[in-house]
C-alpha cells in the first residue's frame, strides 16, 4: 500500500476540554446534547473524550442535533424522541441520519454510535434491539451495507425515552475489518432476530498515512455467534480482550501495519452492573491498554446475557 508522506494524524483522540474537537463526547453534568453519552460515568477520565481533525468549517447545535464539519471528516448526531415504537423510531433516524450525510462533502459513514432505553425490553422478536435492527434495515440504502460502518449499541440508563445516533462520516471509505474469531455481525443467523445487526466489526482510517487509527467497534465475549462465559465477568473481559486482538492483528493484516493494545487512544467499557467495577478494572489493567484511556460507563449490552462490552481506539506504529 502507497504511503503518503505527510506524517501528521488526520484524526486523533485525547482526554481534553478543547472547544476545537470535531466530536467531544461528555458524560457527567446537565443538558440534553446529543453529544453528551447518556451513560453514567463509573470511573475513568474526568475529561471530554475528544476526535480532533484539523480544522473546523462548520458547526453547530441546535434542536436535538449537532453537527462538526473538517476537511477530511464530519460529525452528525441526532436526538429522536421516542414514540413508543423504536422500531419506527430508528428507520426515522437513520432517514434523517442519511438524508444529511450522502449528499454532502463526507457521504461515508465510518462510525456510529446508537444510545437508547431499555435495550433488552421484550421478549424473542419483540426486544428492542431485534426491533431496533428492523427500523434500521428499513431505512437504510445499499452503500450503508457495503460494507456497513463500525457501531456500537448500548443501552443507556432509565426509562426509554430518547433515541441518539453519534455518526462519524467521511469524504472517502474506510477499510471495514471483521473478525476471524467472530461470525460477521452481518451474517447472524435467525436465532438473533429477524434481521442481523448491520455493523462491521472495525474500521481503519487513513490507512494511506503513516499514523492510522483502528476503530474497534462494540466487542463483546462471543465467539462464533455464540456468548461465552455467562455469569463470570472477568472471563467476559478475557474473551472480549481477545476479540480485540483478534482484530487489531486483522488490521495489521490488511494494511502492513501493527496495532497493538498497548497503543490505545481510547477505550470505552460499559458495564451492566456498576458492582463489576473493580473486577473490570483488575482485568483491564492486565492487558497493557494505558489506564488513563479507559473511561468505565454504566450501560446495557444489546445480548442480555452477556454483562460487559468494550470499544476503542487503536494507532498503527511502524513495523
Amino acid at each position: 500500500m502507497d504511503i503518503t508522506p505527510d506524517t501528521a494524524a488526520r484524526l486523533h483522540i485525547a482526554h481534553a476540554n478543547d472547544d476545537g474537537a470535531l466530536i467531544r463526547f461528555t458524560v457527567d453534568g446537565e443538558g440534553s446534547s446529543p453529544l453528551r453519552l447518556p451513560c453514567r460515568r463509573l470511573a475513568g477520565p474526568d475529561l471530554p473524550e475528544s476526535w480532533f481533525a484539523g480544522d473546523i468549517t462548520e458547526s453547530a447545535e441546535t434542536l436535538g442535533a449537532a453537527w462538526a464539519h473538517g476537511e477530511h471528516y464530519a460529525m452528525l448526531a441526532l436526538a429522536i424522541t421516542e414514540t413508543g415504537d423504536i422500531e419506527a423510531d430508528a428507520a426515522l433516524a437513520y432517514e434523517r441520519l442519511l438524508t444529511a450525510v450522502r449528499p454532502s462533502r463526507h457521504p461515508y459513514l465510518l462510525r456510529v454510535w446508537n444510545y437508547f432505553g431499555g435495550i433488552n425490553d421484550g421478549d424473542g422478536d419483540g426486544e428492542r434491539y431485534r426491533r431496533f435492527c428492523v427500523g434500521r434495515a428499513r431505512a437504510v440504502d445499499m452503500m450503508f451495507n457495503d460494507p456497513p460502518p463500525a457501531a456500537t449499541a448500548i443501552g443507556s440508563d432509565g426509562a426509554p425515552k430518547t433515541l441518539q445516533l453519534i455518526a462519524l462520516c467521511a469524504c472517502t471509505p474506510a477499510l471495514a475489518l471483521e473478525n476471524p474469531r467472530q461470525t460477521p455481525a452481518w451474517r447472524y443467523p435467525r436465532d438473533y432476530g429477524p434481521v442481523a445487526p448491520g455493523f462491521s466489526r472495525g474500521a481503519v482510517l487513513d490507512a494511506d498515512t503513516v499514523t492510522p487509527r483502528l476503530l474497534a467497534s462494540g466487542t463483546a465475549s462471543i465467539v462464533g455467534h455464540v456468548s461465552r462465559h455467562v455469569g463470570d465477568i472477568a472471563a467476559q473481559l478475557h474473551e472480549s480482550l481477545a476479540n480485540l486482538g483478534a482484530l487489531l492483528a486483522e488490521g495489521g493484516e490488511k494494511t502492513g501495519r501493527r496495532f497493538r493494545l498497548d497503543d490505545c487512544e481510547a477505550l470505552r467499557v460499559y458495564l451492566r452492573r456498576e458492582t463489576d467495577l473493580d473486577a473490570a478494572r483488575a482485568v483491564i489493567a492486565g492487558s497493557g491498554i494505558p489506564d488513563v484511556c479507559v473511561l468505565y460507563l454504566r450501560g446495557d449490552i444489546c445480548r442480555r446475557e452477556l454483562d460487559v462490552e468494550l470499544e476503542g481506539v487503536f494507532v498503527a506504529i511502524p513495523v
